[in-house]
């Protein structure tokens, strides 16, 4: 049975006589103004573009699902985790961070790791990375963190001299600077890799007990890790390795799975812990606060369009359901404005109406916003758009209200840090769980690239892997030569 003939329109619906021809005055004469259609797919075409991310702009995306496997009721409150058994549709986008829209997958960089769960409370956004640690614990210094990320004003390409130039002035990068290094830094792909929220947050149980909550997404595939040289060929061969590999294991049923675990602090023991657990530079010791299992991630389903499902999905960190909330970091905090705000500039104002980025559970979305660039629904037709109002609008609901923070202190501004040594006692830690031949890959891989850079930042850094673990810095001098 043959399908039903479709007609080519214009984007208001008016039939298209002729695609391939333009209208021009006589055989051999210009082209006319009045060929709309040649305009209008001109025109569209010189904004198909919107600006790419300044930072994730190269990412895969898929769909999913989240099953709760285990009861953390008594930690939280959020619906998605109600009960054993209960699935919530899940999309994720995974990315590198440094690169352009159009760079290699297999790239030494830190992983995005960005979930929004459409639960029926409305979406819940976990944006974190496939590191548990950042660069940086203070937002302050992320635009400055980011240029040396990015290219060198004057020669438009990539500099080892400004990220270490960087990194040597700032301590605190130590302990992301020795995993980006590590044989992690390169994942095989992105079913082989982990995921964390990163930052501290905050569960709420049904009593409006706080505690306070990390997210670890353990691969059930296994760590795999690309050994420099492999990447390196492949970077040749196919620059978009990873997103091919994650969208052909899906087609062929090969699904990745990934286990969600928390690891829970009651609110009090925040005070005394051995390092502030809202710094984002530091983990929590497994030792403190064991990993507990919540539930198993599935992704399962490929974008039908990249452009619509991943290019336009907008995540942020402020979108929290009832029952799980934010912490003091001070990272977190700036991130909850940050994200909105570079959505509103790249997508519009309206970019929450995407279907990509609305909520599945529609009666949750009654806000008094109207109007906008690109408003496609009912712009809330003809209800009011002020609040109080006597006409049967949408209300507060005090319900809903968080259980107080405890807060003192003077207004001023402050490092999110205990003690003179805390920047250097995780990374050597870490160090000395490496077995011998990762400590050696390690520090080859940081020799590859800080003989790049000048000697007075060389012995600044190396000056920084000491204090972290005397081997460390000695291996790392030696390559150098400043031995």
């Amino acid at each position: 049975m043959s399908e039903k003939k479709k007609t080519l329109t214009t984007a208001a619906g008016i039939p298209v006589p002729d695609n391939q021809t333009s209208m021009t005055a006589g055989e051999r004469g210009p082209v006319l103004l009045q060929d709309h259609y040649l305009q209008e797919k001109l025109a569209h075409f010189n904004r198909e573009r919107i600006p790419e991310r300044v930072v994730h702009a190269k990412a895969a995306g898929v769909h999913g699902t989240f099953t709760v496997t285990k009861d953390i009721t008594k930690y939280t409150k959020a619906k998605i985790f109600s009960k054993v058994g209960k699935q919530t549709d899940v999309f994720g986008r995974f990315s590198t961070v440094a690169g352009e829209k159009g760079s290699a997958d297999t790239v030494r960089d830190v992983r995005g790791f960005a979930l929004k769960f459409y639960t029926e409370e409305g979406n819940w956004d976990l944006v974190g990375n496939n590191t548990p640690v950042f660069f940086i614990r203070d937002a302050i210094k992320f635009p400055d963190f980011i240029h040396t990320q990015k290219r060198d004003p004057q020669t438009n390409c990539k500099s080892d001299i400004m990220q270490w130039d960087f990194w040597s002035q700032v301590p605190e990068a130590l302990h992301q600077v020795t995993i980006l290094f590590s044989d992690r830094g390169i994942p095989q792909g992105i079913p082989y890799m982990n995921g964390y929220g990163c930052h501290t947050f905050s569960f709420i149980n049904a009593e409006n007990e706080r505690f306070w909550v990390k997210f670890h997404f353990k691969t059930q595939q296994g760590i795999q890790c690309m050994t420099p040289e492999e990447a390196a060929r492949i970077v040749g061969e196919d620059p978009d390795f990873h997103t091919h590999q994650l969208f052909e294991a899906i087609e062929q049923g090969e699904f990745p799975k990934w286990t969600l675990s928390v690891q829970i602090m009651p609110e009090i023991e925040a005070e005394n812990f051995r390092w502030n657990p809202f710094d984002l530079t530091k983990v929590w010791p497994h030792s403190d606060y064991p990993l507990i299992e919540v539930g198993v991630m599935e992704m399962n389903r490929n974008p039908q369009n990249y452009f619509a499902e991943v290019e336009q999905a907008a995540f942020s960190p402020s979108n929290v359901v009832p029952g799980i909330s934010f912490s003091p970091d001070k990272m977190l905090q700036a991130r909850i404005f940050s994200y909105t705000d570079a959505h509103r500039y790249r997508l519009g104002v309206n970019f929450e109406r995407l279907p990509i980025n609305a909520p599945h559970a529609t009666k949750v979305q009654n806000p008094y916003q109207r109007d906008g660039a690109m408003r496609f629904d009912d712009n809330g037709g003809p209800g009011p758009n002020y609040e109080p109002n006597s006409f049967g609008g949408a209300k507060e609901d005090p319900a809903f209200n968080e259980p107080p923070l405890k807060i003192s202190g003077d207004a001023a501004r402050y490092e999110q840090k205990r003690g003179v040594d805390d920047d250097y006692i995780q990374p050597g830690n870490l160090f000395r769980l490496m077995t011998a031949k990762q400590q050696w890959e390690l520090i080859e891989n940081i020799i590859k690239s800080l003989k790049n850079v000048p000697n007075e930042i060389q012995e600044k850094m190396v000056v920084h892997f000491r204090k972290a673990d005397k081997a460390y810095g000695n291996g790392i001098a030696q390559g150098l030569g400043l031995m």
